[in-house]
């Protein structure tokens, strides 16, 4: 018999919102699916009963489909993919290299892209799902020496805005 209970799969569990995300999900009753580059960093995570720690980098394409493929499989199905894994790279633009931009982009941008495109058709085959995309204040105003990090928060404003037309019909 299929659970009842909702599973949430949380990327950038390790730290922060992610980790205080996934233990909120996991105190109201959500089987939990945390995920993090580096599981040996779930700490208080790996100890809980509905809480589940996989690897995931959302900066490499194949650890993105083999997460999904592992969750799905554990879980059976994932009601809700919270993409919350991100950083930012504060400085003077001017001063910040290509290799520092392009990794920013890779996490905050093309890693929540990855995970997102992963999950569409599970959810469609579903009949529905929930996508939660962690951006900032910095997807609606800017702060001095942020310059990367809002245009990376922006990206993900615009993409999820757009992303909710093309996938509303499918619940």
């Amino acid at each position: 018999m299929a659970s009842t209970v909702s599973t949430v799969l949380i990327t950038g569990t390790s730290s922060g919102i992610g980790r205080a995300t996934a233990h909120g999900f996991a105190d109201a009753g959500w089987n939990v699916v945390a995920t993090m580059r580096n599981p040996q960093a779930a700490g208080d995570l790996a100890g809980r009963d509905n809480v589940d720690v996989i690897a995931l980098d959302v900066s490499d394409a194949a650890s993105v489909e083999r997460a999904a493929a592992e969750a799905i499989s554990r879980h059976g199905r994932i009601d809700a993919v919270v993409n919350n894994a991100g950083y930012s790279v504060t400085g003077v633009f001017e001063a910040t290299d290509d290799a520092r931009i392009l990794n920013e982009f890779e996490v905050n941008v093309f890693g929540l892209m990855r995970v997102t495109r992963a999950f569409i058709p599970h959810f469609r085959e579903n009949g529905g799902g929930t996508f939660v995309q962690v951006s900032s204040v910095g997807g609606r105003i800017t702060f001095p020496l942020f310059s990367t990090y809002h245009a990376t928060k922006w990206a993900v404003e615009g993409f999820s805005e757009s992303l909710q037309y093309e996938l509303d019909q499918f619940g």
